[in-house]
């Protein structure tokens, strides 16, 4: 892993697999590259593990991509 990388608990992972296989909308609220915090209602399509990290795969509701590294997420619900 990433020494930055924070890994997140199981069960956190686990209900972002579920909402993939549900095509469930999520409001995620996360903590962007440039210190600016972003809130965005999100369809997560995939989680995948690169450079040491945990990152979610969405596409958001203009059908655009968003790549969010799962330590970075604050809050997410289902909506």
């Amino acid at each position: 892993m990433n020494k930055d990388y924070t890994p997140i608990p199981c069960a956190l992972y686990s209900r972002y697999e579920v909402a993939i296989l549900n095509r469930r909308r999520l409001r995620v609220v996360w903590h962007g590259v440039r210190d600016v915090d972003r809130v965005e209602t999100l369809t997560p399509m995939d989680l995948r593990t690169r450079s040491g990290g945990e990152y979610m795969i969405a596409r958001n509701q203009l059908g655009q991509s968003r790549v969010i590294r799962l330590d970075r997420i604050k809050k997410s619900e289902v909506i």
